[in-house]
């Protein structure tokens, strides 16, 4: 082989490996790109819907909310963001419901991202707040863990005016009554008038402890003050039981007659005076009531079961 065809061969030979290192490169930067755009275009992607998140959010748009934040943390599942807001709108979908198995189904899956949450930061009043409210609505059984959080967010000072409530009603649950009471005693606000839920549980820690004075001023304050009739009736059952545990029966009486004279027949009421006319010894009144009790609502299992 002549020079001039080995120089021409290794010319070739040059030209390709040339050519296959540009495509190579041509390729790694294909691919690179691809990746570059491919991460751009999906953070864009997030940032839009995180965007339309908070639109909806601040509408009060809360399934909306719940559901784009789903999709969301299917990509980023331990993101504190997205799982707060999750929770958040699950709370408010779940005390809306009327069906109470669809509103313990939010409320699941609002503690169980909350918990999640909770793991990314723990020092969130909010997320703690909302936790342990979550927590109230699950039940008595919960009532520990309703105290525990709301108590994280009252030591963070997280600024809710009704954790004092909430804790006063989760501490009476499991029979803390005078935590229950120094609770609800810090939810008062000065020359504001309590609600009626706040009187009538402040009274009935009170009672639990036996401290029936300092119950009976809040029963008679909800009697005074209540519009709602319901209210008032409650409050006027618990004085009737006051009155008869420290035996002012006549006082108990009146409470249950003018429940009567002020909401017609009652027959709850009637069978309540005829147990308290059997503490008195007279069981002629106490079965005469029973049977008033039985005319008015004939199932009446009480009623029932004395005059059996």
């Amino acid at each position: 082989m002549t020079n001039n065809a080995w120089f021409q061969n290794g010319r070739n030979i040059f030209i390709l490996k040339r050519i296959r290192n540009v495509a190579v490169v041509i390729v790694l930067l294909t691919v690179v790109f691809i990746s570059i755009f491919t991460v751009i275009r999906m953070r864009s992607g997030i940032s839009n819907e995180k965007k339309e998140l908070m639109r909806v959010w601040n509408e009060g748009d809360y399934e909306s909310a719940y559901n784009i934040t789903s999709n969301l943390l299917l990509e980023k599942p331990m993101d504190f963001f997205l799982l707060s807001v999750n929770g958040f709108s699950a709370f408010q979908l779940g005390i809306s419901q009327i069906n109470k198995q669809n509103m313990l189904l939010y409320i699941d899956n609002c503690i169980f991202s909350l918990r999640k949450a909770l793991i990314k930061n723990e020092n969130d009043g909010q997320v703690n707040y909302v936790l342990g409210k979550a927590y109230r609505y699950k039940g008595p059984e919960y009532a520990d863990l309703t105290v525990k959080y709301l108590e994280i967010a009252d030591k963070l000072a997280y600024n809710a005016v009704d954790i004092p409530e909430y804790l006063g009603l989760a501490y009476a649950m499991y029979g803390d009554y005078r935590s229950s009471v120094e609770a609800f005693s810090r939810a008062f606000v000065p020359n504001q008038t309590l609600s009626d839920n706040l009187l009538l549980s402040i009274a009935r820690s009170y009672m639990e402890m036996k401290e029936f004075d300092m119950a009976g001023s809040y029963l008679q304050q909800c009697v005074r003050n209540s519009q709602d009739s319901k209210s008032i009736i409650i409050a006027r059952f618990m004085l009737a039981e006051i009155y008869t545990n420290i035996k002012l029966f006549n006082e108990a009486e009146k409470q249950y007659m003018t429940i009567i004279n002020e909401t017609g027949e009652n027959a709850d009421v009637r069978f309540q005076l005829g147990e308290l006319f059997l503490q008195q010894g007279d069981t002629t009144r106490a079965r005469a009531e029973w049977r008033n009790a039985i005319r008015q609502d004939p199932l009446h299992a009480g009623a029932r079961s004395r005059l059996n």
